[in-house]
């Protein structure tokens, strides 16, 4: 399904769950095969290779744990030099907790991809998920990248979208195309994550690639604002992890003015809520597929001093593990709402402030409001629950945040130690 999304000037073609995903983009390409680091679901995809055909401006913004994965602090300096071209990533085991071997292991993946793609090894980022704790078995690592053959189009995105998952059910991709400069750009992205997902950020991974033309610095600066309205504003559990990463780049190859060196005020805006709509979609598309989950939960926050406060309101809320548990149950006990934003950080005046699950208040200038059960329990009942909260302070700030419900499959889930 294509939608165009217009915004004033900002007009682009929005396509959800796209299976080219990220290599949609000109120039972009991948393969994945089964190499057997992913024990659980044997037979499926665990190794893959992301590369375009010319180096790209790269960007990245990474977990704020203090334990830090080995492919993490790799990244980081590929980052730091601002370009990258491939992407070699792997699911099942995480390297993470693994000590001096696990960074001589990350580097060594990437010198393998390197050396199969012909390329310079420093333009080579490596990702994983999967279980902490665990060394890599490198040997399966370059068997499977011996095995690997980039190719173009929609079943390769696919592919990559699939070989990435973990605990996930489903695969998370979307597309975005725009017209900057009269040039046609494309954004594909893919993603990650159904567990340790909280804000700072989750355990997740997120792909997006791009043909446009732009400077590192204007899109490491772009990425890092983004992130805090998008995969900053998810939980699913109040666990964050050692390999959260957002990796960016974009090969230019769609020749449109660069933008953060020359390109319009207009095209930047353009480019910049292209990339927005497509990292609020994946980032809600993580809190969705929770593990164990059935319904998304979307708390918006206005009336706050700010937006800062707005945020810290609303991501309490949405991790709170009582308001989960009820909205699991379809329980509108909007009291669980209040008490989490009361302990969240942000100020305001209980006596003020309203409450509605959907359409239904609940709250009302501090006052409980009579309300027909069987009408608020239908509030609680549909794939996406709403729950809007005004503080009415002095100030205008208002957040978004997404979480999801806490159901007893959560606990079979994370009570079962994958070897």
């Amino acid at each position: 399904m294509t939608n165009t999304i217009q915004d004033n000037a900002t007009a682009f073609d929005f396509l959800p769950n796209h299976p080219a995903g990220v290599c949609a983009p000109k120039g972009w390409r991948a393969g994945n095969v089964y190499s057997g680091l992913k024990t659980y679901g044997a037979g499926k995809l665990d190794l893959g290779l992301l590369v375009s055909d010319v180096p790209a401006a790269a960007a990245g913004v990474f977990t704020t744990n203090v334990v830090r994965a080995a492919p993490v602090l790799l990244d980081e300096e590929v980052v730091g030099r601002g370009l990258a071209q491939a992407i070699i990533y792997n699911a099942g085991i995480a390297n993470a907790c693994t000590g001096e071997q696990g960074l001589v292991d990350a580097r060594e993946m990437a010198t393998i991809a390197a050396a199969k793609l012909n390329i310079a090894p420093e333009l080579v980022l490596v990702t994983s998920t999967g279980v902490i704790g665990h060394l890599l078995p490198m040997d399966k690592i370059r068997q499977g990248v011996a095995n690997i053959e980039p190719v173009y189009g929609e079943s390769a995105g696919a592919n990559a979208s699939f070989c990435i998952m973990t605990t996930d059910t489903r695969p998370k991709r979307c597309v975005v195309r725009l017209n900057l400069g009269g040039k046609m750009v494309i954004i594909g992205g893919m993603c990650k994550g159904a567990g340790m997902i909280h804000p700072n950020m989750a355990t997740m991974l997120c792909y997006l690639t791009s043909d446009v033309a732009a400077t590192p610095q204007y899109l490491q600066k772009l990425l890092r604002e983004l992130v805090d309205d998008s995969f900053n504003a998810i939980t699913v559990d109040g666990d964050t992890s050692t390999n959260d990463s957002v990796l960016l780049l974009a090969n230019g190859l769609a020749d449109n003015p660069v933008l953060g060196a020359g390109a319009s005020a207009e095209d930047e805006a353009k480019f910049k809520a292209a990339l927005n709509a497509i990292m609020i979609y994946l980032a809600k598309e993580i809190a969705r597929d929770g593990e164990g989950a059935t319904k998304l939960i979307e708390v918006r926050v206005r009336g706050a001093k700010d937006k800062t406060e707005a945020r810290l309101a609303a991501r309490t809320a949405a991790g709170s593990s009582l308001l989960k548990a009820a909205v699991y149950g379809s329980d509108p006990n909007w009291g669980r709402t209040i008490a989490a934003m009361g302990r969240s950080g942000a100020k305001f005046d209980a006596g003020k402030t309203d409450i509605w699950f959907g359409e239904v208040a609940l709250m009302l200038s501090g006052a409980p409001q009579p309300f027909e059960k069987a009408v608020a329990v239908a509030a609680l009942e549909g794939p996406t629950v709403y729950i809007t909260v005004d503080l009415h302070t002095d100030g205008d700030g208002s957040a978004i945040a997404w979480g999801c419900d806490l159901t007893e499959q959560y606990v079979v889930i994370n009570s079962e130690y994958e070897t």
